[in-house]
């Protein structure tokens, strides 16, 4: 089955066919680095890291690049608030966020350009729209024009009024009832402090759309594959680098536009005034596990809002766990030679039905249905002792292969010191001799020093407590 995505552009979903061959050129907006990392913008951090993991999966060779905002409005303003030079200030919180994606098990991309390094790339795009004509100056600013490009509007399915009266607005942020040109350039005020720059423009700095524009053009070339990024990123941030990059360019700047949905927190939006404005360290703080985060907040369809709240990551753990349990169990099996051609057979089946999810616009719902589906059989097969060698590596390649892209299972080993050993020898013996008492007394034990013992047809079986 050939990849689908839903292609924000046309609005519907569409066969994936990369412009190069097997190689995938994928942009997204990362981080502005004014404050830690909400959980709303991980959501999209890690539905990017879905998109890219199965990419490869499929086997494309995925040359992924996210920006660091580290000058805009939001910088600026908080930099002087706290009375920190631009630099060190955003240095900090994008330390955080590198330590964000770590802790949720986020792969690196390829390249995260800063837009401070691009200052004179952006002064020369900006010159090159004022020489086609879709940019002016005013007061030392610069303005794209969005009347000049034909194809304003596109992709937020905004309608431009071409005889409205022209106006232009400095802010970065702004919603589609307020269209107007936007700036490129801003000159420099006492706002701005210490942060400008002076060249071809004269005394300023970059606006915000401008800098992914230039970033990703520079390092990706002028067509890319995927752009992705949340669904307040459509208008105006990602209208205007359509307009401000194919008016240079003449060419269709993305060919696959993806968003991810909202988040919301226990049914109401996350907002600071509510009470429910989470980054990922309140969590963490709160005692929450990482790997349970994750899980959660890529269980959606990424079309869909989520909802998120503290019994999902209850259940995210439970089902986490569920998937671990067998896995584990799996590992640490011994087998006897042969193969069990029934469970092979739904192995197959399994894989293919994972894939067939995931190849079906990244359907994640769909695809861990397929996956507990799966484990519910295999639990069968694993009480009934029937899998065989064959089976067992045919298991395993299953769990890495959809570990691959969830990225939340444990190749961890329990290793066991000489004091537990000899506890589980000693209530194995009372088992023997039927001494049930001694039996529960170690079993309580062991329970105590976080473990959980289970007596299978094959033996005792031990695993970590996970409560």
């Amino acid at each position: 089955m050939e990849l689908r995505l839903f292609n924000s552009l046309g609005k519907t979903k569409e066969v994936f066919r990369p412009k190069n061959g097997n190689l995938v050129t994928v942009y997204c907006c990362g981080p502005t680095v004014y404050d830690y990392t909400h959980i709303g913008n991980l959501r999209t951090f890690l539905f990017e890291d879905i998109l890219t993991r199965y990419l490869e999966y499929k086997g494309y060779e995925v040359k992924f690049v996210m920006n660091i905002t580290d000058v805009d409005d939001k910088t600026i303003n908080s930099s002087r608030k706290y009375n920190t030079t631009l630099k060190d200030y955003t240095e900090k919180f994008t330390d955080e966020f590198f330590k964000d994606l770590k802790s949720l098990n986020i792969r690196e991309a390829s390249l995260y350009p800063r837009a401070t390094e691009y200052i004179q790339d952006i002064e020369n795009h900006i010159i090159k729209l004022q020489n086609e004509g879709y940019c002016y100056e005013s007061e030392g600013s610069y303005y794209f024009s969005i009347n000049k490009f034909a194809g304003y509007g596109r992709l937020s399915g905004l309608e431009i009024n071409e005889s409205r009266n022209k106006t232009r607005l400095n802010e970065d942020e702004y919603t589609k009832d307020n269209a107007q040109d936007f700036a490129l350039w801003k000159s420099w005020d006492n706002d701005d402090g210490d942060v400008y720059w002076e060249g071809k423009l004269g005394k300023g700095r970059p606006g915000w759309h401008i800098e992914c524009s230039v970033m990703s053009t520079k390092i990706l070339g002028n067509e890319i594959d995927i752009h992705a990024g949340g669904v307040d990123l459509i208008f105006p941030h990602h209208e205007n680098e359509i307009a401000q990059t194919e008016s240079i360019t003449k060419k269709q700047f993305v060919r696959y536009w993806i968003h991810a949905e909202h988040l919301i927190v226990e049914g109401k939006k996350m907002s600071k005034s509510e009470g429910n404005f989470f980054t990922l360290r309140d969590l963490l703080d709160k005692g929450y596990d990482a790997n349970h985060i994750r899980f959660l907040l890529i269980a959606s369809h990424y079309r869909s809002q989520l909802n998120f709240t503290f019994d999902g990551i209850k259940q995210a753990k439970e089902n986490i766990d569920r998937i671990q349990e067998s896995y584990s169990k799996v590992k640490s099996l011994e087998t006897e030679t042969g193969c069990n051609s029934i469970l092979s057979k739904i192995t197959k089946e399994s894989i293919n039905s994972f894939e067939d999810a995931m190849d079906d616009d990244l359907d994640m719902p769909v695809a861990l249905a397929s996956i507990f589906r799966f484990v519910r059989d295999l639990n069968k097969y694993l009480d009934d002792n029937e899998v065989l060698e064959e089976n067992k590596s045919e298991i395993l390649d299953y769990f890495k292969k959809i570990n691959s892209i969830l990225g939340i299972l444990s190749n961890e080993t329990i290793k066991l010191d000489e004091e537990i050993k000899q506890w589980i020898r000693e209530r194995d013996e009372a088992r023997e001799k039927k001494d049930w008492n001694k039996s529960d007394k170690i079993r309580d034990k062991l329970l105590k020093r976080g473990y959980v013992v289970e007596d299978t047809e094959k033996g005792t079986r031990i695993k970590r407590n996970q409560e």
